[in-house]
């Protein structure tokens, strides 16, 4: 009887084989590969050599891919690039902030399996879920619940409380990599804190690690509808300002993922991107996650496909209705079918430019087709709420519920529609920059559309907004009495100083104003307001002389104080992917009034090709002063 051949070692050729599966830079030491792409490796035998035509040796393998993409720079964007552009500011001034995705660096790609261990599908079944791991719907929904801790040790702790003091204020972050580091090295407690886009990023990054194409996603003035009815509630006192305290917000803006997978769950055509959304709002299954929701059934209103779509469908389509209250009583001001769900955005494909995706959530807004697929979506709502399906929160009817929270929307038109019978328009506008330290100078003008006189009364007023749409109390406030002639415009000229404001910001630099307007003659209301995102200048990085692997490198900072008063604890972090082995913090101190000054670094990158380096300046008058620079690293002679 012929004697079995008996297998003595196995060469992965670990590599070979990482260089051509695009894994190098994560390890050469252990074999990582891709799906759908060939590898090799070496069986050697102990009792004799392998005969060809006597032997035969069956591999039993199970190969899916079912998140390929079958463009090559999108994959080289979505899995591979290693750095890129969250957008933040408001639908009117978008700015983008650099991040270190850094999903090749060391260690992350063990601490990403050990994420998958610490999950409570995990640790309640470990069987089942190892052998669901093939499975990008499961995997995704597994990895959006432990990005946020809100069920576990995950790794990060919401706050939107502006008080950091045990922490991290969400807005200093530059990158992944310490924060999944950090979650690590503590033990897997979580790192405090996140807001949507430090969710957003850290998730793009673990997901681009386990090889999903990934990317990060900003929807400007995001809808947050809790009780399902499609409708955000807004509600204003007679000065125009915006009260709190309630369920339903808008958000200036709100940052998601999308990953690319395949939806055999789903009817034919609703693979592709997948909406992923880790910022822990509201329940779905009972734990905090969100999707995957397929972006195409959002935007034909299929809001009865798993997972999570009516969350998301009414994030990007909600309609906005606005209310008066007063006297214990509530007058609807009017109803804006388009201000949620602006400039939804996401980093081009290599490239530093934003891409503005809107149309793949919506048609276009004041279209039939829009208004279709709205009603459409309402409609499966309404049966689903009948049937006693629900989403995480309770859906309740369409009548809004308590007095207001707030809602970050950048209405900056004319509040009236054709039908309304009020003549009159009111609309702001800036007069100078709004930059950081100086007075904010603003114009509200008042058009009289009709072949009457009017006088007009108008209540202004500022207050600074979270980018949640939560209010903080008003700062400022005016009185304006304007009159009009038949088909008069009036500037109203308005400067809220620096000095004014300046205690009252907060980490987001937001400020809202609005003016309520009533006429003499009519109980109708006006109502109108603006958001401000204050800037400051960024930091200017500077390469001094050739980028090359193995070789010092110096590095120029150059930052400045753009106030007009001392700033104090002062730190600059610098990091980048490849070029730094950790995070750089540089103590600063005290800067003087206007103060520039600038830093020397030396480094010596370890990695070639594309980088970028990301830097942050905080203090105790600003947290987020950033900048970045695009490095190209050429290898070694």
């Amino acid at each position: 009887m012929a004697q079995g051949l008996e297998v003595a070692l196995t060469d992965l050729q670990s590599s070979r084989n990482n260089v051509q599966h695009h894994t190098e830079e994560i390890t050469v030491d252990h074999l990582l590969v891709r799906r759908g792409q060939a590898f090799n490796l070496t069986l050697y035998f102990r009792n004799r050599g392998f005969q060809p035509g006597r032997d035969n040796i069956i591999f039993v393998v199970e190969t899916e891919d079912a998140v390929y993409l079958d463009s090559e720079p999108q994959r080289q964007e979505y899995v591979m690039n290693d750095y890129g552009f969250i957008y933040q500011g408001n639908k009117n001034w978008i700015r983008p902030c650099p991040w270190n995705y850094g999903q090749f660096e060391e260690k992350i790609i063990d601490i990403c399996l050990q994420l998958l261990d610490k999950s409570l599908h995990f640790q309640t079944d470990p069987a089942t879920d190892c052998a669901l791991r093939g499975s990008p719907v499961y995997v995704s929904r597994v990895v959006c619940a432990m990005i946020n801790s809100n069920d576990d040790n995950g790794v990060l702790n919401g706050n939107w409380s502006e008080n950091y003091t045990d922490g991290t204020n969400p807005a200093e972050w530059t990158g992944s990599v310490a924060i999944l580091k950090q979650w690590h090295t503590t033990g897997c407690q979580p790192v405090r804190y996140g807001q949507c886009w430090v969710f957003a990023a850290v998730m793009c990054t673990v997901m681009r690690c386990l090889g999903i194409p990934t990317r990060v996603i900003t929807n400007f003035d995001s809808g947050h509808d809790t009780d399902g009815n499609l409708i955000i509630d807004e509600y204003y006192d007679n000065t125009g300002r915006i009260l709190g305290n309630k369920k339903d917000t808008i958000w200036n803006f709100h940052v998601w993922n999308e990953c690319w997978m395949a939806r055999k769950d789903l009817p034919p055509g609703y693979g592709g991107w997948q909406v992923l959304d880790a910022t822990p709002q509201e329940t779905s299954n009972g734990l905090y996650c969100c999707g995957p929701a397929s972006v195409r059934a959002i935007k034909e209103g299929e809001v009865d496909l798993n997972y999570d779509t009516p969350f998301v469908f009414s994030m990007v389509n909600a309609d906005c209705m606005s209310w008066l209250v007063q006297g214990g009583k509530e007058q609807k001001l009017h109803q804006d079918t388009s201000s949620v769900g602006n400039f939804i955005s996401t980093k081009s494909i290599q490239s530093d430019e934003r891409d503005d995706i809107t149309e793949n959530y919506k048609y276009e807004e004041g279209s039939l087709q829009e208004r279709q697929v709205f009603l459409k979506a309402l409609q499966k709502l309404k049966a689903r709420r009948f049937h006693g399906s629900r989403r995480g929160a309770e859906l309740q009817p369409s009548r809004p519920t308590p007095l207001s929270q707030d809602s970050p929307r950048s209405l900056d038109v004319p509040s009236l529609r054709p039908s309304d019978v009020v003549q009159v328009s009111l609309k702001f506008k800036m007069l100078d920059p709004p930059n950081m330290g100086q007075d904010i100078s603003f114009a509200l003008l008042a058009l009289n559309m009709s072949s009457q006189f009017k006088d007009l009364k108008v209540n202004l007023s500022a207050q600074s907004l979270l980018h949640d749409g939560n209010p903080l109390p008003p700062f400022w406030q005016d009185v304006a009495f304007i009159t009009l002639s038949p088909q008069e415009a009036k500037a109203y000229p308005c400067k809220i100083s620096y000095s004014q404001y300046s205690q009252y910001l907060s980490t987001d630099k937001l400020i809202r104003i609005s003016a309520l307007g009533e006429e003499k003659s009519s109980p109708k209301k006006i109502l109108v307001n603006k958001i401000i995102t204050l800037s400051y200048p960024s930091i200017t990085i500077n390469v001094l002389g050739a980028a090359v692997v193995n070789q010092p490198l110096s590095i120029q900072v150059i930052f400045s104080n753009p106030l007009s008063e001392q700033v104090e604890g002062c730190v600059l972090t610098v990091e980048g992917s490849g070029l730094f082995k950790k995070q750089q913090k540089i103590l600063l101190g005290v800067l003087k009034p206007q103060h520039r000054a600038s830093v020397i670094l030396e480094t010596v990158p370890f990695k070639s090709g594309q980088r970028q380096i990301q830097a942050n300046m905080r203090s105790n008058k600003f947290k987020d002063i950033k900048g970045y620079r695009n490095v190209y690293v050429n290898f070694a002679l």
